[in-house]
């Protein structure tokens, strides 16, 4: 898995560029802070190489939670920025600071 930051000079945002490799997986979609953790609204699309891919813009100078959501399991990125606990899913999500 990996995250790729893009600042622009342009405008206040960064975009963010989620790979998730998961050949077998069906759908990944990636839930957050950034998204009200709806996962209607960021699917990653299936590249031909088997690797989930998506990029999207988050404004910048924010930290952000987030997890993947893989065939419907939860799991972190093992790059993230940090990670913190989450009482009300019991478990660590991962942080992107922007």
């Amino acid at each position: 898995m990996s995250i790729t930051k893009q600042y622009l000079k342009s405008r206040p945002v960064c975009k963010i560029t989620f790979t998730v490799p998961a050949t077998e997986a069906n759908q990944v979609v990636v839930v957050g802070d950034f998204n009200e953790w709806n996962p209607e609204v960021t699917s990653l699309k299936k590249q031909k190489n088997g690797n989930f891919k998506g990029t999207f813009d988050l404004p910048k100078d924010n930290s952000y939670e987030f997890r993947y959501i893989i065939d419907g399991e939860y799991t972190n990125e093992e790059e993230a920025d940090a990670f913190v606990w989450n009482d009300f899913g019991g478990a660590e999500n991962a942080v992107l600071h922007v």
